[in-house]
């Protein structure tokens, strides 16, 4: 298994809208690629607590492969290549870590 780790730090407003209309946008579309992309196993969205510090990350994804190959599939598909465009809009920064487990 693969396990596919991203985190986001959102700008304060971007694209007309909130921090906060911003992560529950990202967090739908991200959920909503369970289930249509194939090789997505499983995958979980989270928020940085309120009561964590404003330095901290915004949101992070973990996301379950069977292997390599299917991240790279993930990473290529429409659906996901969609998202991406979306957060390059809304972002401040990006980060991630892939491990095989």
């Amino acid at each position: 298994m693969v396990k596919h780790i991203v985190m986001f730090k959102f700008l304060e407003n971007a694209e007309g809208r909130t921090k906060k209309e911003n992560l529950e946008i990202a967090a739908n579309m991200l959920k909503d690629l369970q289930g249509k992309i194939p090789t997505l196993v499983a995958s979980e969205v989270r928020f940085n607590d309120e009561k964590a510090a404003k330095s901290n990350y915004d949101m992070i994804l973990l996301a379950d492969y069977n292997d390599w190959e299917g991240l790279d599939e993930y990473i290529v598909h429409p659906l996901h290549k969609a998202v991406g465009e979306f957060m390059k809009g809304v972002r401040e920064s990006r980060t991630c870590v892939d491990y095989e487990y």
